[in-house]
């Protein structure tokens, strides 16, 4: 497509803005002339924007069905780690990620998941063994090694850990990091990986405080500002951005599809012109430091690049006019041109419904139980030893105190299901399910009764994957097809259902601002502090099941 557009070009290069006339032959940008003209209504051209941490599985949509829905707020490129559909599905979950983005105008970059599964303590679909990670990382369409999560095996130099490091090492390619709390000397030995000196795994997304993200820039270690449907860490890193612009990029991690709706990465910007920061240095974390860092085909408005770009209308709220990848416009005005069409279907489900006596806890007579503490925006939890409630010899859900019960079910075989109590998800009545439970993704429910626990993981069964709502009068599902994580359907409609499930679950009384996608962490190991899996209650700090 050849064309020619004019406009207020936000130059990152030269740190100027100024009109100037594009000329696009054959997809890449062939000339750019400064033009002699003022005209401050001329809207602005600037780089599109890039989400350098994502799972896409998160957001419930194929990648096709993300791209159209992502286009929309100016993004033209992910960088993706499929370890989600991996850990269901293995070789062919990731393969099918690629085959399916290669469907649409859009540059999905995929990484080759580094821990399927991502730990011993819970039962997966699938394993990605160091062969299948060495193989993953010859392939072109893989530009990284996924999130290294298993940091102890790193600081412990685990053998098929470091395998699969020097693996992409071998490859020359990135290494992402997964750290949660490491501060001072463990962090520096996480990010030299055995190599003393050397920055070995060179990005962090799990920075919760500006002093541990400050520990991991000192040596080295760029950090990705995750603001997500779950976890949110922009206000407490965003201030970063001044002092280390080019070690700072932006990443939705885990995004729901009502949230993907509203925005994306320009929200992010507009926050953070918001705050005073210089928009080139915003645009340096949301454009430029990925396609740099992870050596990405992406366009950054230079003659000879992609014609991959956006058109605004400000430089404050970063309303996106046009989208335009490889210079093919892909959205204008709030409406995407990436059609909706079918896409193939891949599972991995394969257990039968259960009965309500499978979530009866027995009290054995003990007088403190742990319970996990669920907090609002974050992915860890923290340990609580509370009384029990007990009824008729059974330990039972304590609304009053907002304790209820907790259960893993694996959806990979017929098991015995792993029970616990869980505080924070406010719910006083029904119960809620879903089949994506980061990160081996078995179903994981919390509910007021095991008669309505139950219900709900028995709707998610019948579906073969989604997730659930039950109160006393109804059920309601929004069904997960494709690896039991997303559907295939139209996104803008798998949006439109989410949020009325959504809606559905507080008004069961849920105080949280995203009960589906905080409950989808609550058996995700990686993260302290305390965890439920299929095979029981983990303790992250001591990286152990607890007693029974």
């Amino acid at each position: 497509m050849n064309f020619a557009i004019t406009g207020q070009l936000v130059d990152f290069w030269q740190k100027k803005i100024y009109t100037a006339a594009i000329t696009v032959v054959n997809g890449k940008i062939e000339n750019i002339t400064p033009v002699d003209d003022d005209n401050a209504a001329l809207p602005y051209i600037l780089p599109g924007f890039i989400d350098s941490h994502v799972h896409i599985e998160s957001s419930m949509l194929v990648p096709r069905q993300f791209a159209r829905l992502a286009v929309v707020h100016g993004t033209v490129g992910t960088v993706s780690d499929p370890h989600e559909i991996a850990n269901v599905c293995g070789m062919k979950g990731v393969e099918y990620m690629i085959e399916n983005g290669k469907t649409v105008p859009f540059k999905f970059f995929f990484g080759a998941p580094s821990c399927v599964p991502a730990t011993t303590f819970e039962t997966a679909g699938a394993t990605l063994d160091t062969a299948a990670v060495a193989a993953l990382l010859q392939k072109d369409e893989i530009y990284y090694l996924s999130e290294m999560m298993n940091f102890p095996g790193v600081l412990y130099n685990d053998p098929v850990v470091m395998d699969k490091i020097w693996a992409a090492r071998r490859a020359g390619k990135p290494i992402d990091g997964h750290a949660p709390g490491l501060r001072g000397e463990q962090a520096r030995q996480y990010i030299e990986a055995g190599e003393p000196g050397n920055v070995i795994i060179s990005t962090d997304h799990e920075c919760f405080t500006r002093k541990e993200a400050l520990d991991k820039l000192e040596y080295g270690m760029q950090i990705i500002i995750r603001e997500g449907s779950a976890a949110r860490n922009f206000e407490a890193l965003i201030d970063l951005l001044n002092d280390y612009p080019e070690e700072i990029m932006f990443g939705s991690d885990d995004k729901h599809p009502d949230s993907l709706v509203a925005g994306h990465i320009n929200q992010l910007c507009a926050r953070a012109v918001a705050k005073g920061i210089d928009v080139f240095k915003v645009l340096q974390a949301a454009c430029v430091n990925p396609v740099l860092h992870y050596h990405l085909p992406v366009g950054l408005l230079r003659v000879g690049d992609p014609a991959d770009f956006i058109v605004t209308s400000d430089l404050q709220q970063f309303q996106v006019l046009q989208t335009y990848i490889n210079g093919e416009l892909v959205a204008e005005n709030g409406t995407s041109h990436i059609a909706s069409q079918p896409s193939t279907l891949l599972n991995n489900f394969n257990c039968s419904p259960k009965s309500v006596a499978d979530f009866q806890m027995p009290w054995t007579g003990a007088t403190s139980i742990p319970v996990i503490e669920a907090l609002d925006g974050q992915l860890i939890t923290n340990k609580l030893m509370v009384s029990p409630k007990t009824q008729h010899g059974y330990l039972v859900s304590d609304t009053d105190r907002d304790i209820l019960k907790i259960a893993v079910v694996n959806r990979y075989t017929d098991a015995v299901v792993a029970l616990a109590f869980i505080k924070n998800f406010g719910l006083k009545t029904g119960a809620i399910a879903s089949s994506v439970a980061h990160d081996s993704h078995n179903i994981v429910a919390v509910g007021v009764d095991d008669e309505s626990l139950c219900q709900a993981v028995n709707a998610v069964i019948a579906q073969q994957g989604g997730i659930s709502c039950v109160s006393p009068q109804r059920t309601q599902v929004l069904p997960l097809p494709v690896a039991g994580l997303m559907s295939a359907e139209d996104g803008y409609e798998v949006a439109r259902s989410y949020t009325a499930i959504d809606t559905m679950a507080k008004s069961l009384g849920s105080i949280l601002s995203a009960p589906f996608m905080t409950l989808s962490f609550m058996a995700l190991l990686v993260i302290p502090h305390l965890k439920l899996s299929d095979l029981g209650l983990f303790d992250g700090d001591t990286f152990k099941l607890l007693e029974p």
